[in-house]
Formats: structure tokens, sequence, C-alpha cells
């Protein structure tokens, strides 16, 4: 039985849905394992692996090939996240940002001109995009953004900032969303390209997390932005929160990839480290953490792995992506901490990647909906009853 397919998962993937993810999890061994400890230590992204994952079709995986993408399903899509986080939280961010909330918003609500201008050149990665929604003051709350597009004699002017936001120091594009009018209803995207006069994005730094990820302000002053910018085809936050929904989806299955990193080098640790004249591994007490981590990860494989058959078959509901965000993102951050416990005074060493899994996964437990918010997505599915006001 293999170590970490516990339930023999891979006998519900299809021939083709296991190539991609053995291409996706060779990448990770080759080009990402051995460089990734020295790039969390710098606080650097690998820039070198933007093009070469594009390469290989990682990003927008599951969106038509006329736009040069590979047109592939979510099952597919959600095995490619779980390798690169296998890898690290910063690399799945990176394609998750790429994917579901540039290439996604601009697909789905783009006009075939932008289509046809930025798909195929983020699809190669060529291109990089950056998504912007998250501001200084508010971010559980987007519906009160003080970000404003104002109606110009040539198109829009915006004003304001956003906040977190992954790849936007090195974007060639910002998907922006902010306020034309009073109120939540009148929020609209924008594809701010960089070198936009009033358009900066500084980095943020001495961060102890997704460190080797590029996390950006966006600032916008008198950003003047021609009308052939404007998503069309989207008003209100159903916009925004519907790219949120595509990254959930892929955040599921890359904290099954975290997990699977920390639990198998738990696992490891545990057979090769002798005390007392013995393996750790054979103390009742390493077992029954072995044995509660397997099993979490079984589980958390299972719902990532049914919620995508429901997404491909368009069954799926915001509140179900949120349930799986929700518990595999909880149970991935619980089998770091339980693997740490493991490898004891050596579980914060940069030698094993648990501490560095651990870390980015506080980031992935706030991120793209925290944990509270999941939380009451899913209590007032249950209860019909809202309980944010």
């Amino acid at each position: 039985m293999p170590k970490e397919d516990f339930l023999n998962i891979d006998s519900l993937l299809s021939s083709e849905e296991l190539q991609i993810r053995d291409v996706a999890r060779q990448f990770v061994r080759e080009r990402v394992l051995p460089i990734i400890e020295d790039c969390y230590e710098r606080g650097v992204y690998p820039q070198e692996l933007i093009k070469p994952m594009g390469e290989l079709g990682f990003y927008g995986c599951t969106l038509p090939e006329e736009y040069g993408c590979a047109g592939l399903n979510n099952i597919a899509y959600g095995l490619i996240t779980q390798e690169l986080e296998r890898g690290d939280s910063g690399i799945r961010s990176f394609a998750s940002v790429q994917s579901s909330l540039v290439m996604y918003p601009i697909y789905t609500y783009g006009t075939e001109e932008q289509k046809r201008k930025w798909l195929p050149a983020l699809a190669k990665g060529e291109k990089i995009g950056c998504f912007g929604l998250t501001e200084p003051d508010y971010g559980s709350n987007p519906s009160d953004m003080v970000t404003r597009a104002e109606r110009t004699k040539y198109g829009w002017k915006l004003n304001g900032a956003k906040m977190w936001i992954t790849n936007g120091s090195i974007a060639d594009v910002a998907v922006v969303w902010a306020k034309t009018g009073a109120d939540a209803r009148s929020i609209r995207g924008f594809l701010v390209e960089k070198g936009t006069p009033g358009f900066s994005a500084p980095e943020i730094k001495k961060k102890h997390s997704l460190r080797a990820s590029i996390t950006s302000e966006l600032i916008f002053q008198d950003c003047e932005i021609p009308e052939e910018n404007l998503l069309p085809n989207v008003e209100g936050l159903r916009g925004p929160l519907s790219c949120l929904n595509q990254a959930r989806y892929g955040i599921a299955w890359g904290a099954v990839g975290s997990a699977l990193a920390t639990y198998t080098t738990a696992l490891d640790y545990s057979l090769s480290r002798i005390q007392f004249g013995r393996p750790i591994a054979a103390f009742q007490l390493t077992q029954r953490k072995l044995a509660d981590m397997i099993t979490e990860i079984s589980k958390a494989q299972l719902l990532a792995y049914h919620v995508g058959k429901l997404k491909d078959a368009g069954k799926v509901t915001p509140a179900q992506i949120s349930m799986a965000k929700r518990n595999n993102v909880a149970m991935a951050l619980n089998v770091a901490r339980e693997a740490r416990t493991i490898l004891g005074a050596n579980g914060i060493s940069a030698e094993y990647p648990v501490m560095r899994h651990m870390n980015n996964l506080e980031s992935v437990l706030t991120y793209e909906g925290t944990h509270d918010i999941h939380t009451l997505i899913i209590g007032a599915e249950v209860t019909g009853i809202q309980a944010f006001k």
C-alpha cells in the first residue's frame, strides 16, 4: 500500500489525470524541491520557474484550447495544485492567481479582444497577472471597499489601494475591482496594465510566511484606464466572489499536497530515528499521530475529489467549496504541527520542509476567505440565516 494513498484514491482517477499528476509531481521533485528552501530563506520567488510551468500547461488549464490553454477537467487542475503545494504554497499561489484570479475573469467576463490579447500569453507564462480585491482596511468585507473608478472623457480614473497582492510587483496586468458608485452593486473589474501612469506596486517585505512568494500593495493615484480595459460582462460582488471560488477550490487540493509533504517527512523520519534502541515509529504515541494524520489526509482527499466531480458536473455550490477550503487547510496545518512534534527539535530545521509548510499555511488559512468566514458561509447554508450582519 502506498504510504500516502491509504484509501487507494488513485483508483478513482483516469489514466490522463494520473499522467498529469505525475508530470506535476516530477516537475516539483526536479525543479522546485532543490531550490525552494534557499528561496524561502532569501525571501524571493523563483521566477525562472514561471515559463517552464507555462510550457507544461499549468496556467488556466481548465480553459479552452483555442486560447492556448489545456482544456482539462477540474480534477486534473486540482491534482496540479496538489503537487505544486507539495513543493511550496508560494509556487501553488503563483499558479492559482494566474489561473483562477486573472485568466478566469478575463475568460468569463472579458471581451473577445481581451481574451485574445491576454489569455495565450498568460497561459505560456509570457505575461504575469495579479488580482486586486483586498484593501488595507477591508479584507473579509469587500463590499465596503474604498477604491473608486470615475468616468472620464477617455474612460475611467482609478483611485485607491489594494493590499496583500500575490505577484503584484512583477505583474504585467492587474485585475482590479473598484466601485463606480455608492454601493456594492456598482463594483466593476478593470485590467490595469503595468506602466500605466499613476499605478505602482511596491513589494511587501519582512514576512514570516509565504517567503518564496511576491506579495505587494497596489496603489492607484488618478490612474487613467481606457474604456476597453473594463471587464464588461459582470457588475457587483458576483464578479470577484466567483473568482475567489475558483481559487478556493484549488487551495482545497493544494492543502492536501502540503499535508502529504509534512506527513511523509514525519513518517520517514520516525522510521529512521532511533531512541531507546528502537525507531520512534515503534512507539504507540508516534503511531497514533501518524494514524490520525493519514486518516485526516484521506478524508480531505475524498472531499476535494468529490467537490471536483461536482464542479465538473456544474453542480457545485460556493458553500461546498468553502467546506473543502476550510477543512483541508485546517487539516494541513494540524498535520504540519503534528509532524513537527515527531521531528522534535529537527522539525524547525531547514533540512526538513515541515516548518516552512507550517508557516505558509498560516497565510493560506487566512487568504481567499478566512477560516472563520468559511465557517459562517457553511453556517448560513445549513441554517438559512446570515450571520454576517
